[in-house]
């Protein structure tokens, strides 16, 4: 398994659907600019396993690397004519694993971002004595 691709379709998710979002009005603004359809597809496409899904096809599509190598012998064995399939069926399993590394890291943020403001609370706390 080639790591790279679920971390770079996992990070094109986070930023696209979790944080550009919130940096100021530029972003959104561009996506009110879209045709109609393009903005309803960014509407219902926060799904981590459904952008994953389009996001690891495109990602293969420009920079070559499969998430699973297996894939890529199947392209060759089976001739080009399953290289869809097998881009496909590369996407289809990066798209889960980009859903579980989402979930894992919003599972995780929630603790974390409560310890982090105790510990603000606790400096704060203690700067005013």
């Amino acid at each position: 398994m080639n790591i790279e691709m679920l971390i770079l379709a996992a990070s094109v998710h986070a930023l696209i659907w979790e944080h550009l979002p919130h940096w100021g009005t530029w972003f959104m603004r561009i996506i009110g600019a879209l045709p109609q359809p393009l903005q309803t597809l960014y509407g219902q496409w926060h799904c981590p396993y459904c952008a994953g899904f389009w996001i690891a096809l495109s990602l293969h599509g420009i920079t070559g690397i499969w998430t699973f190598d297996a894939f890529a012998g199947f392209a060759e064995a089976w001739s080009g004519a399953a290289a869809p399939l097998a881009w496909f069926f590369d996407a289809l399993a990066t798209a889960l694993l980009v859903k579980t590394v989402m979930l894992s890291l919003n599972a995780l943020s929630g603790p974390a971002l409560k310890g982090y403001q105790a510990k603000l609370d606790f400096m704060a706390a203690r700067d005013a004595e």
